[in-house]
């Protein structure tokens, strides 16, 4: 079954040249791309898509609201069973509202000029539950969502210690590095990796790859403070 995904941009443009680009890969299809936030409600509640690509400076209900919506439902009704993996495309230096976007639950981030293979990785790592930001978004934006001063004070507590391995493995995910690319650093399998930020993802209580880099910039981890 070919990967599906409904695309939500307010520029034409953007829909067309995200739906061609996706469109041309034989393991994702595009079931609609819509103009707004609520076009992207009602197009997940009746085409029930694996990935919203979603963008999140709209008129009206943006993307962040969007985001905030479709999280808040699935917790409040987990027996609808259904609930897409949002892939936020972004302005970075235009978007305030990328930390509660990134805190909300999103998979993935994208600048619009991101390359069409870097689209089609995103989509693809979505749909099985893994995510993907880009090196360049990873280390700047992250950093920009670490507090200014106090590094590290706002940041959870892990209900378990992490251990020095898996320490490193954040670490190397927070600078922007992929499961293949940390493996390769550590000399470890791959597997390996997989399995420690499993296990620091239940020590966080986060939900993606996304908030342990977030939580390892906010905690002063992915610059070396702590």
């Amino acid at each position: 079954m070919p990967i599906s995904v409904v695309i939500a941009d307010d520029q034409e443009m953007v829909r067309t040249g995200f739906r061609m680009i996706l469109e041309s890969r034989d393991d994702i299809e595009v079931l609609d791309d819509v103009v707004d936030g609520e076009a992207a409600l009602e197009a997940v509640d009746r085409l029930r898509p694996d990935v919203l690509l979603l963008d999140i400076r709209m008129p009206g209900t943006d993307g962040l609201e969007v985001t905030r919506r479709l999280t808040e439902r699935a917790a409040a009704h987990p027996e609808l069973g259904h609930r897409p993996r949002i892939v936020i495309v972004t302005t970075f230096d235009l978007d305030e509202y990328v930390r509660a976007t990134l805190h909300g639950g999103a998979s993935g981030f994208l600048l619009k000029d991101a390359s069409p293979a870097l689209l089609v990785e995103a989509v693809r790592a979505a749909a099985v539950g893994d995510s993907l930001v880009s090196p360049a978004i990873t280390v700047r934006l992250l950093r920009e969502l670490a507090p200014a001063t106090g590094r590290g004070a706002a940041a959870r507590t892990p209900a378990e210690p992490l251990t020095e391995r898996e320490r490193d493995v954040v670490r190397e995910l927070a600078r922007g590095r992929t499961n293949a690319e940390i493996a390769d650093r550590l000399y470890v399998s791959l597997s390996t990796v997989k399995s420690h930020l499993a296990h620091v993802q239940t020590k966080l209580a986060v939900r993606n790859r996304v908030e342990i880099a977030a939580w390892a910039w906010e905690s002063g981890l992915a610059t070396g403070s702590t």
